[in-house]
This record gives structure tokens, C-alpha cells and sequence, in this order.
């Protein structure tokens, strides 16, 4: 039996999934182990540095290294102060879950005021951007090291190969998650490998206290 201590993780996976593909007249009831094991209902954020090639091209790889190891700094408490947990890092993408988007949201937000502090006082050269996008749904988590799921693909898209520099988007299924009143979001579409994707720009949060559409940065 798994201990709570050590959530299930590569092992068991493998194992489930090589009697999946040697018994497939028993994948229902090994894909019910498997949604047992490692589903989880999240919100994951997933962010891309902006800037590798040209800045590797620039300065050479170590500087970008260097690059990333900063970006890991300064995102990391972020999440966890909004209730996260970092999953993964892979070159110079960074993913989180969260158990609600708004904690996502608010983390995304936190991430862009730490790479402003540290654009502050750095050279141009080793100005820190990113790219952010959010998705909210059942998800694997395995051994809380990897996440595989349709949202987390979709985060990714919108994180990686969609959202411009210091911009955010969220899935429709995790904007509807928010609460009201609190944020402006633009609707907007793309089209990409072959697929149409509404979602959500966040463009900045409602006056908490005038209730009006007056926008403050963050």
C-alpha cells in the first residue's frame, strides 16, 4: 500500500501501464487503478522564459543557465506563497499545480513582480521575461515530479507557444473557475498545429474598492 507520505509515483505507473498494454481486455479496470492512483483535479501554471535563442546566441549558453537558475529563485516562492508546489522544471520552463486557478493567477502575478525587482537592478543583459499560461481540470500527478492531462497540454500551448512577454492566459475551464469581480480578462482566439483555442489575456485587476473598471497592474 502507498504510503500518503510518498505519493504514488514512476513505478506503479509503469507497471500499470505495461499490464495495460499486455492485458488490453483488462483497461478499464486498470485505467480505473490508474485514475485511482494519480488523478487529481488542479490548476496548473506553466511559464516559458522569452529570449533563449537570441540571448544563448548572445552570451553563450552559461550565461543562460545562469538565466534560468535566477528564474527558478524568484518563481519558486511565489507559488509556494500562493499555495503551490512546483512540479517540474524542464530548460527554461517552470510548471506548478494548485488546487483553484485564482491561487495560479495570483502566483503568475507574484512571478512578474519578482522578475520586475530583479530587472531593477540587473544589467539589460540578464533582464528575466516570461510567458504564463494556466489550465484547471483532472490531471495525473505522478509522485508529484510530472503532470500529464488535456489542460495541462493546453496550459502549456497557451504558456509556450502562444502568450507574448510578461502575459498571461487561461483556459476557458480554468477562467470560469475565478471569482467575480475581481480581475479583467480579454476573450481572445488563436489557431495553432491544426486547433482553434479561446481563452483568456489577463489584463489586470478591478479596484477593490470603487467595484469600477478601473484597472490597476497587478
Amino acid at each position: 500500500m502507498e504510503s500518503t507520505l510518498h505519493p504514488p509515483g514512476r513505478e506503479l505507473l509503469r507497471s500499470l501501464l505495461s499490464e495495460r498494454n499486455q492485458y488490453p481486455d483488462r483497461s478499464a479496470h486498470i485505467d480505473e487503478q490508474l485514475r485511482n492512483a494519480f488523478e487529481r483535479k488542479v490548476s496548473v501554471l506553466a511559464l516559458d522564459m522569452c529570449g533563449f535563442s537570441r540571448l544563448t546566441v548572445q552570451h553563450g549558453i552559461i550565461h543562460y543557465l545562469a538565466m534560468i537558475h535566477q528564474m527558478e529563485e524568484a518563481s519558486r516562492p511565489a507559488v509556494e506563497g500562493n499555495g503551490g508546489k512546483v512540479i517540474k522544471q524542464e530548460a527554461d520552463n517552470l510548471f506548478a499545480i494548485f488546487e483553484e486557478p485564482v491561487e495560479a493567477l495570483e502566483a503568475a502575478l507574484d512571478i512578474f513582480r519578482a522578475f520586475d525587482a530583479i530587472n531593477s537592478v540587473v544589467p539589460d543583459d540578464r533582464d528575466i521575461y516570461g510567458s504564463i499560461g494556466i489550465g484547471y481540470g483532472e490531471m495525473l500527478i505522478i509522485g508529484e515530479e510530472d503532470i500529464y492531462g488535456s489542460e495541462m497540454n493546453m496550459a502549456s500551448k497557451l504558456g509556450e507557444d502562444i502568450a507574448c512577454s510578461q502575459e498571461i492566459l487561461l483556459t476557458s475551464s480554468a477562467y470560469v473557475e475565478l471569482p467575480e469581480g475581481q480581475y479583467k480578462f480579454a476573450p481572445v482566439s488563436y489557431s495553432i498545429s491544426g486547433m482553434d483555442i479561446d481563452c483568456y489575456r489577463y489584463e489586470g485587476r478591478i479596484h477593490p474598492r470603487t467595484g469600477k473598471l478601473d484597472l490597476i497592474k497587478a
